[in-house]
């Protein structure tokens, strides 16, 4: 099965702010890569994002894992590919991943990541104020951080294996908590992460009653170094290794609980 790359920007988050020396990061990122041991023998992954920092990140240890059978890595770029400003192109995607899977007769997948998100769009900043407030702004962010990952659980959610543990995780960010703002600001961002979440919420409920042993989680990598975080926090930030391992261990641990689990890198949970 190839693995299809490039595009789509993962989302790192700038609100989280690192803590550590770069010398307990490199501690941890010496670390055995994680082997995702609640997942059957042979399972199979599908990370969406995959050409950004932390989704290349989450290719590379899922390809090192001796349990894993195969890792399809797509982005807005890859062939096959998808746009969330063309819903049509999610339905095209869906169709053609299919196909691809059943000529290369691979079965469903038991663990998705969507590593999708972007902060700033068409060069714009993050409103601090009331008054920086834009329409257009607010919508695209609406489409790239909560309706298009929506879309592609809709479309993507029939490839997701039944009748055995199975996980759907999308990075989300600290910001998109309602309960946890306290700075306030990020108007777009906060608003379209806040979205996601209650989709994803949503969509957990429905998703378990056909799928019991489903995990549904809203995941915070941290702020991670890359070229959406380092206007932000310049180097001060965790390796995408680091983070993405982090996440696997943390994917791994998680129960099924017929709903959506809002957690970090560290395991703890984040108040919705």
């Amino acid at each position: 099965m190839p693995a299809w790359r490039a595009g789509v920007r993962p989302m790192a988050d700038p609100a989280d702010p690192p803590h550590r020396t770069e010398d307990e990061m490199q501690d941890q990122t010496a670390l055995p890569a994680p082997s995702m041991q609640s997942l059957r023998e042979g399972y199979s992954a599908l990370v969406l994002g995959a050409s950004g920092a932390i989704g290349q990140a989450f290719v590379t240890l899922l390809q090192s894992d001796p349990r894993c059978a195969s890792v399809t890595a797509l982005s807005r770029s890859s062939q096959p590919g998808f746009d969330f400003n063309d819903p049509a192109s999610l339905e095209r995607l869906a169709l053609e991943l299919e196909l691809e899977l059943e000529l290369a007769r691979q079965g469903k997948f038991q663990l998705v990541i969507d590593a999708t998100g972007a902060l700033t769009l068409n060069g714009r900043s993050p409103e601090k104020r009331l008054d920086e407030l834009d329409a257009q702004a607010l919508i695209e962010a609406m489409s790239v951080n909560a309706i298009g990952p929506a879309l592609l659980l809709k479309q993507l959610l029939s490839r997701l294996a039944s009748g055995e543990r199975v996980i759907w995780a999308k990075l989300s960010a600290r910001v998109g908590s309602i309960e946890d703002n306290r700075k306030g600001g990020w108007y777009g961002y906060r608003a379209s992460k806040a979205a996601l979440n209650m989709l994803l919420q949503t969509a957990a409920i429905e998703i378990a009653r056909r799928r019991p042993l489903a995990v549904v989680a809203a995941l915070l990598a941290g702020t991670v170094r890359s070229g959406l975080s380092r206007p932000f926090v310049g180097e001060l930030a965790q390796d995408p290794l680091e983070s993405a391992a982090r996440l696997l261990r943390v994917l791994d641990a998680l129960q099924p609980t017929g709903r959506a689990q809002f957690v970090d890198h560290a395991g703890q949970s984040i108040p919705w």
